[in-house]
């Protein structure tokens, strides 16, 4: 068997770089003729379909409402902050939804995920489509982490808070033949120094999706988008604990989460999800990486070793460090308030929030 595997382990490879060379433009031809045709011909039509997106306050979450509303979809706004949810929906009454349902919800806590669920299912009777695109980054070194518990928190927002929203809308989504759309990142595969954490959890994320459409087979579809180093609120000098969390930090500087490129890869989900696709990818170009990790890892390895190689004091963020940042404005003080429970945005009644504290932001 050794022997066996030793001949296959040189085989193979080669064999399958050849095969993949000869096989690529026939592959591509026919994704062009599927594109062509889901796109023109066979396009989901999404008035009045349900769509429950959580994450929606801001970021890719907020411009993949704005994507929806467009199609006329009947919309359930779901993140920790009412406010920012308030003004989203409203955007996207004017873009063309046809009735926008605001949940203010924490999609950790299981109890809270069944809650917004249960009360789409009353007022509009089906879902349609789970966006799951509550996530959260971070920008420290683990070795310079000294404050152990924001571990789970990542942990708990970039992977449970996508399982339970989908434990919960499964049973909905299997009798609507419904789709689940997911927000992964290029990280889960591609290692990037300062974002340990977050890769490990989108990792998992995206190996839990890959099992579970396996096991609902053509029940409920499933649509993973993957995306690069694009600007939001987590990468353009903001550090939010949001969604999941019984607090907020923010560090650094207010930032505008719209932006070119977030609009862009909204805009390939939502179409994506539409046509069915399995895949999304923005940009695309990454791929190549995923085939030099396999065949030459030590070359990745190497590239990535020479344009991460830090020079001098190394930069980091303050969460988890127990120490101040070397640049920017100091610390921002936060005072403890309780939340605004959650409403209803058109013609239903509101909905009830258990009551949270939540750091409000001082000047």
């Amino acid at each position: 068997m050794d022997l066996f595997n030793a001949f296959l382990d040189f085989v193979v490879p080669p064999a399958s770089l050849v095969m993949l060379a000869f096989a690529w433009p026939t592959l591509c031809f026919v994704n062009t003729c599927e594109w062509i045709y889901d796109t023109y011909f066979n396009p989901s039509d999404m008035e009045d379909k349900v769509v429950i997106i959580t994450g929606a306050s801001s970021g890719i979450g907020e411009q993949i409402a704005y994507e929806y509303a467009k199609r006329r979809a009947k919309l359930v706004l779901v993140a920790r902050r009412e406010s920012r949810l308030r003004g989203i929906g409203e955007n996207a009454r004017l873009l063309g939804a046809n009735h926008v349902l605001i949940i203010a919800a924490d999609v950790v806590k299981e109890e809270e995920c069944r809650r917004f669920v249960n009360e789409t299912v009353r007022i509009y009777g089906r879902v349609d489509h789970l966006v799951n695109a509550a996530s959260l980054g971070h920008t420290f070194y683990f070795e310079e982490a000294t404050d152990t518990s924001v571990f789970p928190i990542l942990l708990d927002i970039n992977f449970w808070g996508n399982v339970y929203p989908t434990y919960v809308a499964l049973p909905h989504l299997r009798r609507s033949n419904g789709r689940i759309v997911v927000n992964a990142s290029v990280e889960n595969w591609l290692p990037l120094p300062r974002m340990s954490l977050y890769s490990a959890a989108k990792a998992a994320l995206i190996n839990f999706y890959e099992t579970l459409r396996l096991e609902v087979k053509d029940e409920v579809d499933i649509t993973i988008a993957t995306h690069g180093w694009i600007g939001t609120e987590m990468t353009g000098g903001k550090f939010l604990l949001e969604e999941g969390a019984e607090m907020q930090w923010k560090e650094e500087r207010e930032v505008n989460a719209s932006g070119g490129a977030v609009e862009e890869f909204a805009r390939m989900i939502v179409s994506g999800a539409c046509r069915g696709d399995s895949y999304v990818k923005y940009p695309s170009w990454y791929d190549i990486f995923l085939l030099y990790r396999v065949f030459a890892p030590n070359v990745l390895k190497w590239t990535f070793s020479f344009l991460f190689t830090t020079k001098g004091v190394r930069r980091t963020s303050l969460m988890g460090t127990g120490r101040p940042l070397l640049e920017g404005p100091p610390q921002k003080k936060l005072l403890m308030a309780p939340s605004t429970s959650a409403t209803t945005s058109g013609t239903s009644s509101p909905t009830t929030s258990p009551s949270r504290k939540q750091p409000m932001k001082m000047e």
